[in-house]
């Protein structure tokens, strides 16, 4: 399957999803790409929307290699491979010290005004666009499992089959649209795959959080 672009694909997520409008859901994006994806979501399920901040943990000498990732509560979630790959105390220790100041400095911000939204008792989608490893997904949805939800939802428009296993493990319900077997990167499933900035993210939560005010 390929989509358009990232909204192209979250309307058809929402039509997956459907079942949940009018329950007033709560709908996370990963940043930064899945933002504009969680908007389109949140708009046609008349939920809120906020955004999950997870940042992947990078290994030694190769920070493109994601050996894990961390929440902005600091938990970390390690791939099994990250030993085979020189990591020590010491260095995770670093990494996820750096990682977890640009994660706090994320969400100063994206929502200056007001703290993340709660999930507790709450049905929640929580969206990226496409997963590989799955490390950022797991770190999301544990950060939020951690604050009992009444319903997890991870949904996604591509993933390879296996990670896609793993994630119904994690969550709920997994709402995938893809799961191809030739899967090499979540970009070419996409006509336009363009990278999502800081300042469209910010733009798209600052345009929700206005409209939910007047609401």
């Amino acid at each position: 399957m390929r989509f358009h672009n990232r909204e192209h694909a979250a309307r058809l997520l929402a039509e997956k999803l459907a079942v949940h409008r009018g329950q007033h859901p709560l709908v996370l994006g990963i940043p930064r790409g899945a933002v504009p994806m969680a908007r389109v979501i949140a708009d046609a399920l008349a939920g809120d929307l906020d955004v999950v901040l997870v940042h992947k943990l990078g290994a030694p000498n190769n920070p493109e290699l994601a050996i894990g990732s961390v929440d902005e509560s600091g938990h970390v979630f390690l791939h099994e491979y990250a030993g085979e790959l020189g990591v020590d105390e010491q260095y995770l220790k670093r990494e996820t010290e750096a990682q977890l100041e640009m994660l706090h400095h994320r969400r100063a911000q994206y929502t200056p005004v007001r703290p993340p939204l709660d999930p507790t008792g709450r049905i929640v989608i929580v969206v990226d666009d496409g997963i590989a490893t799955g490390a950022s997904m797991i770190a999301a949805l544990r950060a939020v499992r951690a604050k009992r939800p009444a319903k997890l939802i991870a949904t996604v428009a591509v993933a390879p089959p296996e990670t896609a296993a793993r994630m119904r493990r994690e969550a709920d319900e997994l709402v995938c649209l893809d799961t191809p077997q030739n899967f090499i990167a979540v970009g070419q499933f996409f006509e336009d795959f363009a990278q999502v900035s800081d300042e469209q993210a910010i733009a798209i939560l600052r345009r929700s959080g206005a409209k939910a005010a007047s609401e």
